[in-house]
């Protein structure tokens, strides 16, 4: 059975760090994207990053560029989302998301070309 499982959110204040992982099961990562995408209230969902699983790829959308590093351990199978510089409007429920690589790296921020995702960790970034 795949799955999917994200911990490490919480409440932060700004300009901190937390860091996510998401650990994965039923499956091995080695032909699987990862993908890390966010949700706040009211909002759409939002392609946050990816790494490829195959040769470690990283990908990122602009409004986290250099404050957000994903990571992989395949050993554990497991990917991290390491998360600095922390801003207010970063809060919001974070997904983890997998697909095979060749669909996912075509457009690693289209959520559809995802098929198993996690649960959701919150994370809030408030002083």
């Amino acid at each position: 059975q795949v799955q999917l499982v994200e911990s490490g959110g919480g409440l932060v204040q700004p300009g901190g760090s937390l860091r996510l992982s998401c650990a994965a099961s039923g499956f091995t990562l080695d032909s699987y994207a990862i993908g890390w995408f966010r949700q706040a209230p009211g909002k759409e969902r939002e392609w946050v990053s990816c790494i490829s699983g195959s040769d470690g790829r990283t990908y990122y959308a602009d409004s986290v560029e250099g404050r957000f590093t994903i990571s992989r351990d395949n050993a554990k199978n497991t990917r991290y989302l390491q998360m600095d510089s922390l801003m207010p409007e970063d809060t919001a429920v974070y997904y983890c998301a997998t697909g095979r690589s060749s669909r996912v790296l075509r457009a690693p921020s289209v959520h559809s070309l995802y098929d198993y995702w996690g649960q959701g960790t919150q994370v809030t970034v408030s002083s």
